[in-house]
């Protein structure tokens, strides 16, 4: 069975670069998996953990926090241009607890002052945030 070659890529670097199976990852309209051979496809990422397996169903090799971006899928090669992004044992827990805490601070100002752009701000670091910390947890 052929496998996958994945590319993780932000703006500070290569994240991972290897050989896969399976992958799963969220999309703004659900979860995908991507097995060898495809469809070609681009599409959206959502703030959501991405999954590399050596096969479907079988041992993951690498849990990654996606903080938004996109995935390009052809010819078994897989790239995804991540805003951010974090392997789950590089995630320092303590800090994205802070930053939780943080945004649920200033989503709560936010809406006492019906001030609409930083409750969108805050919303979305705080889902930034609850994603860290659930990655780095697997």
């Amino acid at each position: 069975m052929s496998k996958l070659h994945i590319q993780v890529v932000t703006p500070d670097g290569l994240v991972f670069d290897g050989d896969a199976g399976f992958l799963v990852a969220r999309t703004p309209e659900g979860e995908i998996g991507i097995m060898s051979n495809h469809l070609p496809l681009i599409v959206p990422l959502a703030i959501d953990s991405l999954v590399i397996k050596e096969e479907r169903g079988g041992k993951i090799i690498m849990t990654i926090a996606v903080n938004g971006g996109i995935m390009e899928v052809r010819d078994n090669q897989v790239s995804i241009l991540a805003d951010s992004a974090e392997q789950a044992g590089e995630i320092d827990l303590d800090r994205a607890m802070r930053a939780k805490e943080r945004a649920e601070r200033n989503l709560e100002k936010a809406k006492k002052d019906h001030h609409i752009d930083n409750m969108k701000r805050a919303e979305v670091a705080l889902n930034r945030a609850i994603n860290r910390i659930h990655v780095s947890r697997k």
